[in-house]
């Protein structure tokens, strides 16, 4: 076999260089554990993926759909009473308020569910998150900086969502009067706030949602099944609160106060199922994120 001299002697030169100094922990001299995989670095490689910007698009073009099936339909404008649906071209506000209501049941879930759900499991389908483990990023930095992608990306899909259809609402309906179905009517700035705060709150909610699908990217190298594992059991404990025989037991469902942001719509405004809802996102939430953190931590990393 032939070598060549040159490339040899680049490589000795080379190795010749490179530091073999060890630090007090073991670690090669230089090396910082926090300056792997930076957040924005993270962020940018979600960006580029085809599914993340399929689903903003998707996203940016649901009001669009939503005011052309009220167009088509037999809708009627500045409609003072009625439901949610009937009171959506009442007014800007109140189209992001049935965009909100429409998606709020499975798409927002869905979408929390695939950031989430796809970001350990989809590295090891590639098997790539052994080489990312050899780089080396410590596994507790790993998990942590996927995670904290994941939400950004949540959160940004959870914003864009309703900001998207407050310019389309506006455009369409105008900035007139928040009408809640009880009758309630509030100004367009009041509406605004309110629908700011509900965000938050449907972002605070999803919180569980995010850890179980965490927790089930780590345990597997299939995406698909951790996205459809946290979907389905979206689904399943929304088709038990809407069982009344369960009675008391449906308040512990992790999906029982999804739309208790709806009580913002009125006057005066009851915070307290908000804040139940808030606790048990939280700790459902947390719950599953520590047994992810567990899990990930004793894996053995083969793919």
């Amino acid at each position: 076999m032939h070598t060549d001299p040159g490339a040899i002697a680049d490589l000795t030169a080379a190795a010749a260089a490179e530091s073999s100094e060890v630090a007090a922990d073991g670690s090669k001299a230089g090396y910082r554990a926090g300056k792997t995989l930076r957040i924005r670095v993270e962020l940018a490689r979600q960006l580029r993926r085809r599914r993340t910007q399929l689903v903003l698009g998707f996203l940016v073009l649901l009001p669009f759909i939503l005011v052309v099936a009220f167009e088509v339909g037999q809708s009627q404008e500045n409609r003072r009473s009625g439901g949610f649906v009937d009171l959506a071209t009442a007014s800007g506000v109140n189209f992001v308020i049935l965009t909100l209501f429409v998606s709020g049941s499975f798409l927002l879930p869905m979408i929390v569910a695939l950031f989430f759900g796809d970001t350990i499991a989809s590295e090891a389908s590639w098997s790539s998150l052994k080489y990312l483990l050899a780089a080396p990023v410590p596994r507790h930095r790993l998990l942590r900086q996927k995670a904290l992608a994941s939400g950004l990306l949540s959160v940004f899909a959870m914003v864009l969502l309703p900001a998207v259809a407050l310019g389309v609402g506006v455009l369409w309906y105008g900035a007139g009067e928040a009408v809640s179905p009880t009758g309630e009517a509030a100004s367009f700035g009041t509406g605004v706030y309110g629908l700011a705060l509900a965000v938050v709150y449907i972002s605070i909610h999803l919180f569980w949602l995010a850890g179980l699908a965490l927790y089930l990217s780590v345990s597997t190298d299939a995406p698909l099944g951790a996205v459809g594992g946290a979907v389905l059991a979206s689904i399943l404990s929304q088709i038990l609160d809407q069982i009344t025989a369960l009675e008391g037991l449906r308040d512990y469902l992790p999906t029982h106060y999804a739309l208790a942001w709806v009580d913002l719509l009125s006057t005066d405004v009851d915070w307290s199922q908000m804040a139940r809802g808030a606790f048990s996102a939280l700790a459902f939430g947390a719950f599953f994120m520590l047994l992810a953190a567990r899990k990930f931590a004793r894996k053995d990393i083969t793919s």
